[in-house]
């Protein structure tokens, strides 16, 4: 009965834990207009995580990154890759950055949860002190 117990413990432990992962489709919502713009796909490679655009909501889908730096300028925003190399830390996913191909600029970045609602992400992009934050919605 007791090994019971434990199974049943350890099935609900892990349970909680995958329910909280923030890997996944996500609606991005614009903080100044509170439009939904585009979709996110966040997941993992070599123990960080990164998201692409997998559709866009106010552009056409053959809109390009006419303001973006490097190698992504002028390329296709379907597809790309905009959020790299965050690594999980301290309950934050940190330590990587953000790109926001309306203005062409990279951003330091942080993830998490928003407590109590494991449906919502909290996206913060920021140069030094200054900072914004928007709020996606998980897709199921």
């Amino acid at each position: 009965m007791k090994h019971l117990y434990c199974l049943l413990l350890f099935s609900l432990l892990a349970y909680t834990t995958n329910a909280q992962t923030i890997t996944g489709i996500w609606k991005t919502i614009n903080d100044e207009t509170g439009e939904a713009k585009s979709h996110i796909e966040l997941f993992e490679s070599d123990h960080k995580l990164y998201g692409k655009v997998v559709k866009l909501l106010k552009s056409p889908p053959d809109k390009r990154c006419d303001k973006c730096p490097g190698e992504r300028n002028n390329q296709p925003v379907l597809g790309m890759v905009l959020l790299t190399d965050m690594l999980k830390k301290d309950g934050y996913y940190q330590s990587g950055s953000i790109l926001d191909p309306e203005k062409g600029k990279w951003y330091n970045c942080k993830l998490w949860l928003k407590e109590g609602d494991p449906n919502t992400l909290v996206v913060r992009g920021y140069i030094g002190p200054v900072y914004r934050t928007q709020y996606w919605i998980r897709q199921q």
